[in-house]
């Protein structure tokens, strides 16, 4: 039974990820033709409005847009990248927070929370007349992204404490990520030239919604003694200062990069450089989910067969995007720009899935087996890549040059990859004062201690 539930609560985990980063691309073939149709006149969007302001009618414009479409002018340029920079720039100033209530109350209530928070925000943009109603929109979402995402990742983590179980959890919820972003931009862009603006959103609402009924029904927010007697979690602010953390949390932010400049920038690149057409720019980064699957996948049969071998891992993957990336400029057609791409997205799942277990691994034999402070940090280190992404990107390529931004991005992962070296002892380090230790070794003391016993034991 307590098997079953906890591969139900991923599943719920899973839905909630790939909802959150739906919600995060979805808006992509909506939001300049909805932006244009505002500034023309005040009239709600629909597929009749121009596309990006080109003249041309809906009819013609394709459904698989580019990650950050181009806007016509320089101040719908500004709108765009604000709007899609506004989500992470909450979620990085929520997410210490969200990490240390995490960590007080348990996974359960603020994953709830976090999924109450992004079916308001979802059906506001549903409803949204106006910029100000989107923004409020987009920052809400990084509010309950703060909480869901950190939330979920972090009972993954608790429900699944022994390796290699572990892994292949975390690495089910990072596919589920990667489907949810390349997944989004089609789904959005056949709805709304079929069925209008409001059925994206109002779809993922009703999704939303019902998975966060599930959670109710599986794991009720204080419904389990175990939580009341739940051990304090290491605070956010001494597990910032660990080495071995933020090496990990270094890596994640800078092997993110990558993605998160090329998205708003690598559409007028194509355009301008190759004259690429409209299908290749939105079919852009459709293929790299195929590699993301299978570095995920591979991650995680190494990591059962070799665990002492992952901060390996995550050195090739930076290996691979430092050398992906640099490749980027030299492409000349849309077939040659696919490839570096999918190098960047496999490199990506190899480093995440390598690395976010060794976080949980950490907190057991170095702090608390509490968390979701140490998850806040993960997330931290995305959203520091996000955030920055649609706002500076653009700029650099400006002042320096689109080849320059990439063999700078390349440079930089390949650099910090035999930083990873400082990990390599890690699999040997023992539980010293981690509540694990106390439980197998000191016996239970408490009503938390026993239950925790009993669950290990079954």
């Amino acid at each position: 039974e307590a098997r079953r539930q906890r591969r139900l609560l991923l599943m719920v985990v899973c839905v909630a990820l790939l909802l959150d980063n739906m919600l995060y691309m979805v808006i992509v073939p909506i939001i300049p033709d909805y932006i244009a149709a505002m500034r023309s006149g005040g009239a709600t969007a629909g597929p009749s409005a121009p596309a990006g302001g080109n003249g041309s009618g809906g009819g013609n414009r394709s459904l698989l847009p580019a990650r950050y479409p181009p806007a016509t002018g320089s101040n719908e340029d500004v709108q765009i990248g604000v709007l899609f920079a506004s989500k992470a720039m909450l979620q990085l100033l929520v997410n210490p927070l969200s990490g240390t209530l995490i960590d007080r109350v348990g996974y359960e209530a603020p994953l709830l929370a976090g999924l109450a928070v992004l079916f308001l925000s979802t059906a506001t943009f549903a409803f949204a007349e106006n910029y100000a109603t989107l923004f409020a929109a987009r920052s809400l979402q990084g509010l309950g992204s703060a909480f869901a995402d950190t939330a979920g990742i972090a009972l993954i983590a608790d429900r699944y404490a022994e390796e290699p179980a572990r892994s292949r959890a975390l690495g089910t919820a990072l596919a589920c990520i990667s489907f949810g972003s390349l997944a989004a931009p089609p789904f959005g862009g056949v709805l709304y030239e079929f069925a209008g603006k409001r059925v994206p959103f109002l779809v993922l609402a009703c999704v939303c919604l019902l998975d966060g009924l599930m959670l109710l029904v599986l794991a009720p927010p204080g419904g389990t003694g175990a939580r009341a007697n739940m051990p304090v979690g290491t605070p956010i602010h001494r597990l910032m200062i660990d080495p071995y953390i933020a090496v990990v949390a270094g890596a994640l932010a800078t092997c993110n990069i990558p993605l998160a400049f090329l998205e708003p920038t690598i559409a007028n690149w194509m355009k301008d450089s190759m004259g690429a057409s409209e299908w290749e720019v939105g079919l852009t980064w459709l293929p790299a989910f195929f590699p993301h699957v299978l570095g995920v996948y591979v991650t995680v049969q190494l990591a059962a067969a070799y665990p002492h071998l992952q901060w390996f891992y995550g050195a090739l993957g930076m290996a691979i995007i430092g050398a992906s990336s640099c490749l980027v400029p030299a492409c000349r057609n849309f077939g040659q720009v696919i490839i570096p791409l999918c190098g960047i997205c496999f490199g990506i799942a190899l480093v995440d899935t390598a690395l976010l277990p060794t976080l949980a691994f950490l907190v057991d034999v170095r702090h608390v087996s509490v968390y979701g402070s140490v998850y806040a940090i993960a997330d931290i280190s995305y959203c520091v890549a996000y955030a920055l992404g649609p706002i500076v990107a653009g700029q650099i390529v400006h002042t320096m040059g689109f080849a320059q931004l990439n063999l700078g991005m390349g440079l930089a992962n390949v650099l910090y990859a035999p930083v990873l070296l400082f990990l390599k002892n890690v699999c040997q380090m023992k539980p010293s004062h981690s509540e694990r230790n106390i439980l197998l070794e000191e016996g239970p003391k408490g009503l938390y201690d026993t239950i925790k016993m009993e669950e290990r034991k079954g």
